[in-house]
C-alpha cells in the first residue's frame, strides 16, 4: 500500500527512543519530559491484562508501543509495571500468533528485548519476556537468512542479542545508530502495514555526526593532556604492571552521555591510572616492609620517608588529590584534602592486607574476603570525588570511608565480583585470592565453571538491584545525576569484564578506542521502506 495506518503516541515514543539512541538526549530534554509525561497519565499501570487485539496489525501496534513506553518510562525514572509490557505472555493463543508469524514481530520482539534491559530483581515477568522475545529473534535471524529485509535489520538484531546493554558504553553506541542511520527502525516485517518513513531523519543523524565528532575533538584533546601527565608523573614507564592510561580515560569518556564537564573526566582517568599502578606495586613489586611503609607514609601524608617507585606513586597521588580539593574550594569554598586522603589511605590499606595474604600464604573467608575487596578494587575513589563536581555538588560529609550509600555499596560489590570472574585465572598464577577460587575451596562439590556461574547469578541480582536504585525515586535521596553516575561505572566494569579480561588485553579495546575517539562515523544513505 502507498498509505498505512500511523499511531501518534507509537510515533512520538519511536522518536523519542531514535533521538536518545543517537545521543541528542541533551539537547531535548524538555520536550522529552513532555512527551512521556503525556505519555505516562494514558499508560495502562494497572494489574489487569490489557484486552487482546483483534489483528495482526493492532497486535503488533500494541506490543510495539506498550515495549516501547515501558523502557523509556523506567528509564526516565516512572513507576510502570512489568505486565504493562508482558501482558502478552498470559495468552497463548497471542504466543502461537507471534511464534507462527514470527518474520512479521522481529522490531516487535526487538523492542520487547530491550524492555528487558530495565530489569528489577525478582521480576519474572520480564525474565521470561526477555526469553521469548531472544527466541523469536534468534528464529527469525535462523529463518529468514535471504529475506531482503530481516538481513537489512540483521546487524542491529545480533547487536542487540550478541552484547549485554549493560556493556555497552554510551557513546559508542551513539556511533552505531549514526552509522546504521536509524534505518528501518520501525520495521516490523515483510507484509507490515505500519512504516514510519522518517522524512527529517537524515538532519537528526546530521546533527548526531556533528554531536559526536564535536565530542571527539574534546576526548582527543583531554586524552593527549592526560598522556602528558601521566609521563610527567612518572606512571607511564614504571617498568612493571600494566599501562592503562588510554583505557582509563576511554572508559569514563564513553560511559557517559551526561555532559559532565572536563574535571569529572580527568579525575576520574586519574584515579583509574593510579588505582591500576599502585595495585600492582603491591601485588607484584613491593616487599612487605616496603609496602608497609608507603602505606604508613599514605597515613600521615608524608613522603620523607619514600624512594623510588612508592615515592612516585605518592607524588602523583598528592599532585591529583590536592587538584581535586583547589577545585573544589574554589567552587564550593569547603577543603576536602582530608576527606580524599583518608579515602585513599583505607584503599592502601586494603592492599596491604591483600599482599600480606599473598606473602604469608593466608587465605581468607569469602566474607573477609568481600569486605576487604570491595574497598580495593578502587571504584569508590573514582566515583565519590567524581560527584563532587557534579550538580548538585557531593556534600563534603559523604566523602567518608565505610559511611557508603547502599547504591555505593552495590557497586562495589559489582565492581569486585566482575573483575574476579574474568582475572581469576592471572590472580590463580600471582598467589593472589579470588572470589571465584574462594568460592571453589568452600564449595568442594562444584568445578570451576560452576564457581563462575554462582558468581554470574549473584552479578545478575546485584545489578538489578542497583539498576532500580539508579532509575526509581524514593529509595535513596540522592539526585539523579548522582545515580546515573554510578549506572556509568557499572557499565564500564561490565564492558571491561563481560566475556573475557579486556582491561589487561593489550589488543581487545583498540578497535573501540579508535572508534570513540579518532575515527568518525561512515553514514551510509538511509534506504527507502518499499
Amino acid at each position: 500500500p502507498t498509505t498505512y495506518p500511523m499511531d501518534e503516541e507509537l510515533i512520538k515514543l519511536w522518536i523519542i527512543s531514535n533521538v536518545e539512541r543517537l545521543g541528542l538526549a541533551e539537547h531535548f530534554t524538555s520536550e522529552i519530559e513532555q512527551v512521556l509525561e503525556q505519555v505516562y497519565k494514558s499508560y495502562n499501570t494497572s494489574e489487569e491484562l490489557c484486552a487482546r487485539p483483534g489483528s495482526l496489525v493492532a497486535l503488533q501496534l500494541q506490543l510495539h508501543r506498550d515495549s516501547l513506553a515501558f523502557r523509556l518510562l523506567r528509564m526516565h525514572g516512572y513507576k510502570v509495571l512489568p505486565r504493562s509490557t508482558c501482558w502478552f505472555l498470559y495468552d497463548e493463543k497471542i504466543k502461537n500468533v507471534i511464534e507462527n508469524n514470527h518474520e512479521h514481530f522481529c522490531s516487535v520482539m526487538y523492542n520487547v528485548l530491550r524492555a528487558t534491559d530495565v530489569t528489577f530483581k525478582e521480576e519474572y515477568e520480564l525474565q521470561e519476556a526477555k526469553s521469548f522475545s531472544r527466541k523469536m529473534l534468534e528464529k527469525s535471524i535462523l529463518m529468514g537468512a535471504g529475506d531482503a529485509q530481516i538481513i537489512s535489520f540483521r546487524k542491529v538484531i545480533e547487536h542487540e542479542l550478541g552484547l549485554p546493554w549493560m556493556a555497552r558504553l554510551d557513546h559508542l553506541e551513539h556511533r552505531f545508530w549514526i552509522e546504521q542511520n536509524a534505518a528501518n527502525a520501525l520495521w516490523q516485517g515483510k507484509t507490515s502495514s505500519q512504516r514510519l518513513l522518517s522524512l527529517h531523519n537524515d538532519k537528526l543523524v546530521g546533527l548526531a555526526l556533528q554531536n559526536y565528532e564535536f565530542r571527539q575533538s574534546i576526548y582527543k584533546a583531554e586524552l593527549e593532556e592526560l598522556k602528558r601527565w601521566s609521563k610527567d608523573w612518572g606512571l607511564s614507564d614504571m617498568g612493571f604492571g600494566r599501562e592503562k592510561t588510554t583505557y582509563c580515560y576511554f572508559g569514563i569518556a564513553a560511559s557517559c552521555s551526561l555532559p559532565y564537564d572536563s574535571d569529572v573526566r580527568m579525575f576520574v582517568a586519574k584515579s583509574g591510572i593510579l588505582i591500576t599502578v599502585a595495585d600492582d606495586f603491591y601485588d607484584i613489586k613491593g616487599s612487605l616492609p616496603e609496602l608497609q611503609i608507603l602505606t604508613e607514609a599514605i597515613r600521615r601524608w608524608d613522603a620523607n620517608v619514600l624512594s623510588g617507585e612508592a615515592r612516585v606513586i605518592f607524588d602523583a597521588l598528592d599532585n591529583v588529590v590536592s587538584e581535586m580539593a583547589m577545585t573544589y574550594f574554589k567552587r564550593e569554598g569547603i577543603d576536602i584534602t582530608n576527606n580524599l586522603r583518608d579515602l585513599w589511605h583505607e584503599t592502601f590499606q586494603t592492599w596491604l592486607i591483600e599482599a600480606t595474604w599473598i606473602k604469608t600464604d593466608h587465605t581468607p573467608s569469602m566474607d573477609e574476603y568481600i569486605q576487604v575487596g570491595i574497598i580495593s578494587v578502587g571504584v569508590h575513589n573514582m566515583v565519590l570525588p567524581a560527584l563532587c563536581f557534579l550538580s548538585p555538588s557531593f556534600p563534603s560529609s559523604k566523602l567518608r570511608p565505610v559511611q557508603y550509600e547502599s547504591i555505593t555499596e552495590l557497586l562495589m560489590i559489582l565492581a569486585r565480583l566482575l573483575n574476579d570472574t574474568q582475572s581469576y585465572e592471572r590472580e590463580k598464577d600471582e598467589g593472589k585470592v579470588n572470589s571465584v577460587l574462594l568460592y571453589l575451596e568452600n564449595n568442594s562439590e562444584v568445578d570451576m565453571e560452576e564457581s563462575i556461574a554462582g558468581l554470574r547469578k549473584m552479578v545478575d541480582k546485584k545489578k538489578e538491584e542497583l539498576l532500580e536504585h539508579v532509575l526509581m525515586d524514593g529509595i535513596n535521596d540522592l539526585p539523579k545525576s548522582w545515580r546515573q553516575l554510578h549506572l556509568s561505572f557499572l557499565k564500564i566494569y561490565q564492558m571491561f569484564y563481560n566475556v573475557s579480561n579486556r582491561y589487561d588485553s593489550d589488543t581487545e579495546m583498540v578497535e573501540d578506542i579508535k572508534k570513540a575517539i579518532y575515527i568518525s562515523p561512515k553514514i551510509q544513505p538511509s534506504k527507502p521502506l518499499n
